[in-house]
């Protein structure tokens, strides 16, 4: 079906086809006419079907028509999980609505300056393209309203929900019109992605493309085994140099794989380049731009790459390192053989990756042919986790501990498990497999807590110093004979009467003889008749017993001794 008969206006149709585009591909026959009516849709299409422009040509047509609404703010809202799938989306519409007159658009992403964004939304906008985080940003700072937004796209909403943006995302539908068409495009329209659908839209229709076969898409796949990561690298060394290879785009699973994957394919001579979440965006652009100018020749990447990369001469794409999720392979393979064109898609796995293989054949429910180059086979064998060809995945029958374990290999036996033992029928330590190689001897060891008499049973322990004759601690002498041991009879005090006059007539006369005595000098305590040194031998000895300050008279005693 050519986009004549999908019901584009005039001006629309002239820059479509003026792009080079003539026949529509299922989801835009589908998705484009439905969206005209004013309803909200729900479409799930895997990549590289032309969901961009089946989406943005029916907003774009809404926009021939004048706005109601008052304000500057945009009539079409796109929101992207990445930037690169931002910048490609503005793209597409300044190619479709290039025709229109005062046709504005704006990207909000993050990495780039504020400055031009605002200078953007400070003028009447049509179309905004954005990912979640940014948008909040300015949305917090009441640089941009919704007052007459119209239509609300929510493109690779799966891709959104997995980077953790659901919140943002329902926090700007809550400020979005209620009276707003509402097209949501996914790989897929259950789970989390449906609950949201649910959500957001209103008597939404359901549109879903069968996912078209790697066959027909003109890819071919190939697997290769590596033992190790030195291995992974001559292999990826030896397909660059390649004489089928034009441009090539290598996934990594990290950041900062990607930078040293970089590094080391530049020491070998190769123009790479890298790009991860982590740069700034102008770095990103640049590295794009460089891709698509031919430049570079291999561009390193994570899966921020996996969706909005569309560069004709992209030949092959090698993953350096398996993704974890299998729609991510699909997304990374899709990078080459767009439009029609051909592509080869090369994964490297490990000898213990045999699980991540099995999932991703079962989820594009294709089998992916294993390859070697000659001089660098592997040496070692996969693990059992990958069944060969025309071998059922699972029996059906539940795994014993002798079976082989799905993607790991044989399961490690610690031992004949086949029949329950107690911890008395455990034998000796000394016995087993393990300690024989460590050098243990089973002599040498304690007897086993099965040989063990019960407690009942065993002989009372008793007290080791019992009957042993009592010494004194180390050479210590006896205590003295004055000592009263605890049954020793105790003389009974005096009873004291605190109340009484005498009691305290003595305790007067105790005191008074007390401080009539003479008391020395601190210095002399003890021995005054040595004089101290430093002093001569008539020198009187000093006393603090006696102060004689204030009016001559000494006060003694206890206070005496010390200032009031």
């Amino acid at each position: 079906m050519s986009f004549s008969e999908l019901g584009l206006d005039p001006l629309i149709l002239k820059s479509v086809l003026a792009a080079g585009y003539e026949n529509a591909t299922p989801v835009q026959q589908k998705a484009i006419p439905a969206a005209l009516s004013g309803g909200d849709l729900l479409v799930s299409s895997h990549t590289g079907s032309g969901k961009t422009a089946a989406f943005l040509l029916p907003s774009i047509q809404r926009l021939l028509t004048e706005s109601t609404g008052k304000g500057m703010g945009p009539r079409v809202l796109v929101l992207t999980p990445t930037r690169e799938l931002a910048l490609q989306v503005e793209k597409a519409a300044m190619t479709y609505g290039k025709d229109m007159r005062r046709f504005r658009t704006a990207c909000l992403v993050g990495g780039s300056p504020y400055g031009l964004q605002l200078k953007r939304l400070s003028q009447p906008v049509d179309v905004v393209v954005a990912t979640p985080g940014r948008l909040i940003d300015h949305l917090e700072r009441g640089k941009i309203d919704f007052s007459r937004l119209e239509v609300l796209v929510l493109d690779e909403a799966d891709r959104m929900l997995d980077m953790g943006f659901v919140d943002d995302i329902k926090s700007i539908a809550a400020r979005c019109p209620k009276e707003r068409q509402t097209l949501l495009f996914s790989a897929t329209l259950d789970g989390v992605v449906g609950n949201l659908a649910r959500e957001l839209t209103r008597d939404a229709q359901r549109i879903e493309i069968a996912a078209v076969p790697m066959q027909e898409s003109k890819i071919e796949q190939r697997l290769l085994f590596a033992d190790n990561m030195d291995h992974k690298n001559r292999l990826l060394d030896a397909l660059l140099r390649g004489v089928e290879m034009t441009q090539a785009i290598v996934f990594a699973s990290t950041k900062r794989s990607t930078e040293e994957i970089s590094d080391l394919l530049a020491e070998s001579g190769f123009a790479s380049d890298a790009l991860h979440g982590d740069m700034q965006q102008g770095q990103r652009n640049r590295a794009l731009q460089r891709l698509r100018e031919g430049r570079t020749k291999v561009l390193v990447a994570t899966d921020v790459a996996a969706r909005g990369i569309d560069v004709a001469g992209i030949s092959h794409v090698i993953n350096f390192d398996l993704p974890r999720q299998a729609e991510d392979y699909v997304h990374r393979i899709g990078r080459t053989g767009r439009a029609g064109r051909t592509g080869i898609a090369v994964s490297f796995a490990g000898m213990r990756e045999g699980g991540l293989v099995k999932n991703i054949e079962r989820y594009t429910g294709n089998r992916i042919e294993v390859h070697t180059l000659p001089g660098l086979e592997p040496t070692q064998k996969p693990s059992a986790g990958r069944p060969p060809a025309g071998r059922p995945s699972s029996s059906g029958r539940p795994r014993t501990n002798n079976a082989p374990r799905s993607g790991a290999g044989e399961k490690r036996s610690f031992g004949d498990r086949s029949e329950p033992r107690s911890y008395g029928d455990r034998p000796p330590r000394g016995d087993s497999r393990d300690n024989r190689d460590r050098g243990y001897r089973a002599d040498a060891r304690p007897a086993p807590s099965g040989d063990r008499p019960a407690r009942s049973d065993a002989p009372p322990r008793g007290n080791r110093f019992e009957g042993a004759p009592r010494t004194p601690y180390a050479d210590r002498p006896p205590r003295n004979e004055g000592f009263r041991g605890a049954d020793a009879p105790r003389e009974s005090k005096p009873e004291v009467d605190g109340n009484s006059v005498a009691y305290w007539e003595k305790r007067e006369r105790d005191a008074k003889t007390k401080a009539a005595a003479p008391r020395g000098g601190y210095g002399d305590r003890g021995n005054s008749s040595r004089p101290s040194s430093g002093q001569p031998s008539n020198a009187q000895p000093r006393s603090y017993g006696t102060d004689n300050r204030g009016g001559g008279s000494a006060r003694v005693g206890v206070r005496g001794r010390f200032k009031d």
